[in-house]
């Protein structure tokens, strides 16, 4: 195994966890935004607040996503295990 073949696993896997992470990480970020949008008009400033609304929020995202996220997790696994003769 070369250095090229190390890079394009390490790739591979980087582009895979960011893929399946993206709509976790984007509902947060959506629901972070609202709720601060909401303490800014209301002038509530207590950080503690947008935790429980973020939470529910990436859970319900989390259980959607779920059976895409395994797809890709499956596809990208058997595809990993399928190469191994080719890169020893």
């Amino acid at each position: 195994m070369d250095s090229s073949q190390v890079v394009e696993l390490s790739r591979n896997a980087i582009v895979v966890t960011l893929t399946v992470a993206a709509p976790i990480l984007i509902t947060a970020i959506a629901v972070g935004l609202v709720v601060s949008l909401l303490q800014a008009m209301t002038q509530i400033q207590d950080q503690t607040i947008s935790f429980v609304p973020k939470i529910v929020a990436m859970l319900a995202a989390m259980l959607y996503a779920l059976p895409w996220a395994l797809d890709r997790i499956v596809t990208y696994s058997s595809e990993l295990i399928r190469n191994i003769p080719n890169t020893l």
